[in-house]
């Protein structure tokens, strides 16, 4: 088992693959000064104050003091090298994308020509004042499950009202892709009446709708909203339960890649993982969604420069920029990243854990570029306009079409989205550990010396097949459903 790993031949430091003690000498005759934790970063060479710290051939910081060879580099002595507005250049790489025969999956076919991993009722709030109200139908429905009806499954979210502008017309947006799933089979609608995002609103969003499929209920017009609810929860079995899993091309899969609770082995096993399964989904016609923009800054150029086009490169370009805008209209730095979980695990800077993150988007070509809300369009690799948080990010690639979420983690997480999220560990020690929440060990790619990427890729493109085709996840098995709406304006 290899105990530490030098990404890049140009690389000025290693990472520790288990915990290493003090005097463990490493191949190239470095011996450590210190204790060295799994994921944590080695000095290769004496480097001074103010000198660069490259990892995966990238500058992830600048060293805040001398460093000598063998020693721990972490945040006491390295600092990002974030701050200052960037200027962008389109160099585009001379790479093709991967070209494969399709596959196939079981999946439902809905009438728009879409496809779901699921066959399930899905029971939205326009306002977060009838939370109660839907998940008592939610409680009360499951005994209608039977059959092609997988689940009836309530979504709860806070907003809907008091919110102004373009923040509000941000919520409709997201419930009405929520609507338009192809992962619900039928959807139950329920507003209270007198919420700024009604129902009335909402279908200006919505546009064209089946109406066997959406049904609405408005509960300020019912004396017992509970039980009209449940006539019409009724009504929508029947017509769900009309839908069969039947064989369909991987060119109608949809897989979301976000990250969370990452550590230092996230960029070297988790992610190139994802990265590798990517690849292999986009050569065979399917498609895949990138989000969590501000787990890019420091990474930015190398997916610029995979842009297909100028085009895919300014907006790719403007996704960065308007983020960063975002950050500054809230006074607050770019760079007030990693998180302390992060930094347990051995991420330093934000450009250590950008330069990980982009990982899961493999070698392909940017083929677009979404707004928060946008749903996706084209084939192949895509960039989504969402923050880093787990459940507002999840929620935001479930919204665009992602019918499942990939969801690496080295320290993780139990939480769910909206769509089945695929939990992958970066490390063998958390998969152990919590069965419960993860369902997919990337670990093993440097646990394994007989295990590569390549191998990794398929064993992970397997599994997302088979939960494509109904097995269910481990969220799924506890019963966690989540939903998370980006909170972006004045609270009334």
């Amino acid at each position: 088992m290899k105990k530490y790993i030098r990404i890049n031949e140009n690389d000025n430091v290693a990472v520790a693959l288990v915990p290493l003690n003090a005097g463990f000498k490493l191949n190239d005759g470095t011996v450590l000064n210190e204790d060295v934790d799994l994921g944590h970063k080695i000095a290769l060479s004496d480097i001074k104050c103010g000198d660069p710290i490259i990892k995966y051939d990238t500058l992830i910081g600048y060293a805040t003091a001398d460093i000598r060879r063998g020693d721990h580099v972490h945040t006491h002595n390295i600092k990002t090298s974030l701050g200052a507005d960037d200027e962008y250049t389109y160099t585009p790489v001379d790479t093709v994308d991967p070209a494969g025969e399709e596959g196939s999956w079981m999946g439902y076919l809905r009438k728009d020509g879409s496809a779901g991993v699921r066959n399930e009722i899905w029971i939205i709030p326009t306002v977060g004042c009838v939370n109660s109200i839907v998940k008592k139908m939610e409680s009360l429905a499951k005994e209608l499950v039977s059959g092609s009806l997988e689940d009836v499954v309530a979504f709860n979210h806070p907003y809907g009202c008091s919110q102004m502008g373009d923040d509000q017309e941000n919520t409709r947006q997201i419930l009405a892709d929520l609507i338009r799933h192809p992962n619900a089979g039928g959807v139950l609608v329920v507003g209270l009446g007198c919420e700024n995002s009604n129902i009335e609103e909402v279908k200006k969003h919505l546009g064209e709708y089946d109406p066997d499929r959406v049904k609405f209920m408005i509960c300020q017009e019912h004396e017992d909203e509970v039980g009209y609810g449940m006539e019409l929860l009724r009504e929508l079995v029947g017509f769900v339960k009309g839908f069969k899993r039947e064989k369909l091309s991987t060119d109608k899969l949809i897989v979301g890649l976000k990250c969370g609770g990452s550590d230092g082995l996230s960029g070297i096993s988790a992610n190139p993982t994802v990265g590798r399964f990517s690849d292999i989904l986009v050569a065979k016609g399917g498609t895949t969604i990138l989000t969590e923009v501000p787990e890019m800054f420091g990474a930015e150029q190398r997916l610029m420069n995979r842009a297909i086009d100028e085009e895919v490169f300014e907006k790719t370009v403007a996704l960065i920029n308007n983020f960063k805008n975002y950050f500054r209209s809230n006074h607050q730095t770019i760079y007030e990243n990693p998180s302390p979980g992060n930094k347990k695990g051995g991420i330093s800077t934000l450009e250590d854990k950008s330069n990980g993150c982009v990982q899961k988007s493999g070698s392909a070509r940017v083929r677009d570029v979404l707004e928060y809300g946008d749903v996706v369009k084209k084939k192949g690799l895509n960039l989504l306009s969402a923050p880093g948080n787990d459940l507002v990010a999840s929620t935001a690639l479930a919204a665009a079409g992602a019918q499942i979420v990939l969801f690496t983690t080295g320290r993780g997480t139990p939480f769910a989205s909206p769509v089945p999220t695929v939990k992958i560990s970066s490390n063998s020690r958390i998969y152990e550990k919590k069965k419960n929440w993860i369902d997919f060990n990337a670990g093993e790619l440097v646990d394994d010396e007989d295990m590569d990427l390549q191998k990794m890729g398929e064993k992970l493109y397997d599994l997302v097949i088979e939960t494509a085709s109904g097995k269910l996840v481990k969220a799924e098995e506890e019963g966690y459903h989540d939903l998370a709406i980006f909170k972006q304006g004045v609270t009334l």
